[in-house]
């Protein structure tokens, strides 16, 4: 893990919110540098600021690593992740686009580090193809990983 994410979410517990934008038999995933080595796709998604509803938070989180505007939909699981030094509890909700342009974005919050390795729409039918460790750890609770929008309740990782 990169030292400065380290001393950014490190030894804290972190509330995140991250979104679930499908499209067809695609999903959108950004690929975060400095979690650990390699790729990591995951989710859009990122930290509620204080003073920020969760939906807020999502919809800023989205435009701020994608470039694309969205609805928040429904609220659908929350997953929590324990892995010394980091605690986050991430709350998962359906998103739909309705503006902006698909681009890596960038993370304020990780100052000069280049988070954003990319973004996709990566069909779900290539997700198993990906190495193992670089999804999200949400899709190891999945018998297929198109199924990820029929979650509920709560998960830990």
């Amino acid at each position: 893990m990169d030292p400065q994410i380290q001393k950014l979410y490190g030894e804290r517990t972190r509330v995140r919110v991250c979104g679930l934008c499908i499209e067809g038999d695609r999903i959108l995933l950004v690929n975060h540098a400095g979690l650990r080595e390699g790729d990591f796709w995951a989710p859009p998604g990122g930290g509620v600021d204080f003073g920020e509803s969760s939906t807020e938070a999502l919809a800023r989180e989205f435009v701020e690593e994608t470039g694309l505007r969205v609805d928040v939909g429904e609220f659908l699981f929350v997953c929590e992740l324990v892995a010394p030094p980091l605690h986050a509890v991430e709350l998962f909700f359906s998103v739909t686009a309705v503006g902006g342009t698909l681009a890596a974005g960038s993370d304020p919050e990780s100052g000069d580090i280049h988070a954003i390795r990319a973004v996709k729409f990566h069909a779900f039918s290539d997700l198993a193809n990906l190495p193992s460790g670089t999804l999200h750890g949400i899709f190891s609770k999945l018998p297929e990983k198109a199924q990820i929008s029929s979650l509920r309740g709560y998960f830990r990782l």
